[in-house]
This record gives structure tokens, sequence and C-alpha cells, in this order.
């Protein structure tokens, strides 16, 4: 019989309770390991614990795995690494090259946003200071350990832990760890069957515990094919000189929205209207994809054909010019759930006008300011002034690149044997809950949703 007081333990230090801060804490024994060390995002409280001290203290933790780039999921390893963290940073290779675009920018946005706060007295602080910079960023960058799909590696005393690919975006993986005789199966962000851009998620195998997603665990994508709404809204907003504003996540729906924008215009579903990519991170994003044609659906024809088709945008001067341009033009900018970046410009510029759209693809978190618009707002905070929206808003649910409610069920419950226990995280309560409702009545399993901060035995 294992000892409780020895026994490896979980611990849900993140997206336990919300749909970001992705963090999970495996012990064993003096052995920690940190699977996901993302950032909190959407609500003030929540955007708040990135600033608390972290649960651990980081010299303290041996190794840090990453299941994808996205900030939610790596965002906070420039911090951990400044506090003190000296370990490896493990992640596929394509997550390693992605983060080396993504942190040092998201340190570069902070601080923008710092200097900006003091200059125009916004911040309750007398001297506002970023989270972390981009000097941060690029030091933390020296902890990367790039490891391949399917190759088991040990981590101090008892623990192993395995990528397993998870479609969603690029590199994006799953994380098995076996531990004192245990299996958790750690999902990360579960990709989609019929994703257009990126491969199906793998099978899922037998584990002991199962630690899963649940962004879109109470709804589903609608059946209307998304290039279809894509099509209505460009040409409706064209016509009447129109700018069609699309805030996209840098990595994974930029490549969505360009595939499908290349797409209507070759089958002349929609005029060659000026297509203007405003995110440097993304266009260096795009080398990577071509770096990596087995993880993803796109032809290297395709994948040139998509970046032909935009105007693409790096300097800052070019990105303000955009505002004084008008319509008719098509800009896709980061961030995809308006929480910073350059499309806040251009929704202070164009957002007023009743001509315009915006276009939200994917899912928008609570205290966002996408899933204000969602919710009706026709007003929003940017840079500390109130700037009204008469511009069309309109949402795309199918661009998501998450599995929706059904296809989380069904890659669950096609598993072999049942897990002892499934946690359900990284979706909104309500998301999380459903999820665990149909578990439990569907399959009868043992299922809970955690809370944070809580600690497991495993």
């Amino acid at each position: 019989m294992v000892s409780h007081e020895h026994a490896a333990t979980l611990q849900f230090l993140g997206a336990a309770d919300t749909v970001t801060g992705s963090r999970f804490l495996i012990q064993n024994g003096p052995t920690r390991l940190l699977v996901d060390c993302g950032l909190f995002q959407g609500y003030k409280v929540l955007r708040e614990r990135n600033r608390a001290p972290f649960p651990v203290p980081a010299s303290t933790i041996d190794a840090v795995v990453l299941t994808h780039a996205h900030l939610d999921h790596s965002g906070y390893v420039p911090a951990l690494v400044r506090d003190g963290f000296s370990g490896p940073v493990y992640a596929t290779p394509g997550t390693a090259d992605l983060a080396r675009i993504m942190l040092p920018d998201s340190g570069r946005l902070a601080e923008e946003e710092a200097r900006r706060a003091a200059r125009r007295g916004y911040s309750r602080h007398a001297r506002p200071q970023p989270l972390y910079t981009a000097a941060d960023a690029e030091r933390s960058l020296d902890r990367f350990v790039p490891v391949d799909f399917d190759c088991p590696l040990a981590v101090g005393d008892g623990i192993r832990f395995t990528l397993i690919p998870a479609g969603h975006i690029l590199g994006a993986a799953g994380v098995r760890v076996e531990v004192g005789g245990r299996s958790v199966r750690f999902t990360g962000d579960l990709g989609r069957r019929d994703d257009p851009v990126m491969l199906p998620p793998r099978p899922l195998e037998h584990t002991d515990v199962l630690v899963a997603e649940s962004t879109y665990g109470d709804r589903l994508h609608p059946a209307i094919d998304p290039e279809d709404e894509l099509a209505d809204i460009v040409l409706r907003v064209l016509r009447r000189g129109g700018v069609v504003l699309i805030p996209a996540f840098a990595v994974g729906r930029t490549e969505t929205v360009l595939y499908h924008l290349s797409r209507l215009v070759d089958a002349g579903r929609i005029p060659a209207v000026p297509v203007f990519l405003n995110s440097p991170m993304a266009i260096d994003a795009a080398s990577i994809y071509q770096r990596y044609p087995g993880e993803h659906r796109v032809d290297a024809q395709r994948l040139r054909r998509m970046y032909e088709l935009a105007t693409l945008v790096r300097e800052v001067d070019e990105s303000k010019l955009l505002n004084l341009r008008g319509g008719p033009m098509i800009i896709v900018s980061a961030s995809g759930m308006l929480t910073g970046g350059r499309i806040l410009h251009h929704v202070a510029a164009y957002g007023p006008d009743r001509r315009n759209a915006i276009v939200l693809t994917g899912y928008q978190a609570g205290g966002t300011r996408g899933a204000a618009l969602l919710s009706g707002t026709r007003s929003l905070r940017i840079f500390g002034e109130d700037v009204p929206i008469r511009a069309e808003i309109v949402s795309i649910d199918g661009m998501s690149a998450h599995a929706d409610a059904d296809d989380l069920f069904e890659w669950i419950a096609a598993v072999d044997s049942s897990p002892d226990i499934v946690y359900p995280v990284h979706g909104e309560r309500d998301a999380a809950d459903a999820l665990r409702a149909r578990i439990k009545r569907r399959l009868g399993w043992a299922v809970r949703v955690p809370e944070h901060l809580e600690r497991v035995t495993l």
C-alpha cells in the first residue's frame, strides 16, 4: 500500500476555474514537473494572478513541459525563469520555434503597454511595470529543449513524460506523464477532427488520470461552412466600401483565416481587394509552418498562396498608415480576443464607423474585449479611452481550432478502458461542468471539476 504522505501528487495551479492560465504541477518526492506555464487572461481578478508570487518557489521546479505555444499555456515562462527557475523547458520542435517569436513579442507588448499607461496616466500605479520584459523573454529561450513526439524522457526522481500529437496548432501536444506506477494524460488544447489546416489529434490511449480541456464543453461548432460565413460578411462590407477587421491569434487562427480568404479569392467568390496581414509575429510564423509539412494539411502551393494574398505589414509606421487608408480592405491582426496588440489601434480607428465590421473568429474568454463585443457591448476601453463601436460585429465560431463538445466527448469515450478519474479543466465554469455531467451520465465514470490550487494524490 502506498503511503499518501509520499505518494505522487497533482496540483492545479491554473486553468481550474477558468479557460486560461494553464499550469499543472506534478510532484514525486523532491521532483517537481510543471506541465504548462501559461498566462491568465480575461477578467482582472484572473490577470492579477500573473502578478502574485508563483505558488511554489520557481527554483524548486525541476522541469517544465509545454503542450503548445499559445500564451495561456506558455506565456509565464519568462517570469518563471526571471524568478529563479533554472531547469529545462521541454517542448516539441515546432512549439520551441514558435515560442522564439511569441515570448519576446509578449514582452515587447507588455513594455509598450506599461509605457503607454505611464504616458497617458490610466494606470493606478505611478510607475506601471510590465509583467516581464522582452529581455526576460529572450533569456528564457535559453532554457528550451526540443523533444520530438513519442520520445519518452525522464525527469528527476521517477517521473517520465511523452509528447503526443494533439492537432490544434503547429507543435501542439498532449502530455502523458508516468509517475509512481500511475499514468496522467493532459490533453493540452485538443484539435478538431475536420480542421482544414491541422491534422486531427491522436486517439486517446488508456490512462489512469485524464486532465481534459473543456473550452467548448457546453457548445457545438455551427454546421455552416465558415468559408461561406466569411464570404457573406466580406461581400456585405465591401459593397458599402467598408473595412473588415479580423482579430486573429498570430499562430493558428491567422493561418486558418488566410487559408479561407485565399480559397475564396481563387474561386472568384470575393473580389481581390487589398488584404493586410498586420502582425510581424504571424509573418514570422509562416516560415515555421513551411518547416513542418508533416504536421498540417496545407500543401506548399496553398501555403505560398496564403501569404502572397496579403500585404505583410511589419513596421509601426506602416501599421499607422492603415488607419488613414479607409476601405474597402481587409485587415488581419492580433490579438484574437482583442486583449492587446496592433488590432486595438485598428478597432479604435474603424470601430466607430457603421460601414465596417469586426469579425471574431474563435473563442472569446470572459473578461476580454472580444467577449464584451459578443455580449452586446458597444463601447470598448482602449488605451485609457472609451471608443464607441458602431461597426457590425460578426462571430464565426466554425474557425475555432478547439474540439467542440461532441468532438471532446467522442474522443474521450473512444478509449479502450476507462480512467480512474477525469478532471475537466481549461474551460469557463459552465463549459467544464457540462463536460463533467455528460461524462458522468453517459459513461458512468468518476469525474470532477477541480478547484484552483487544489492538490490531489495520484
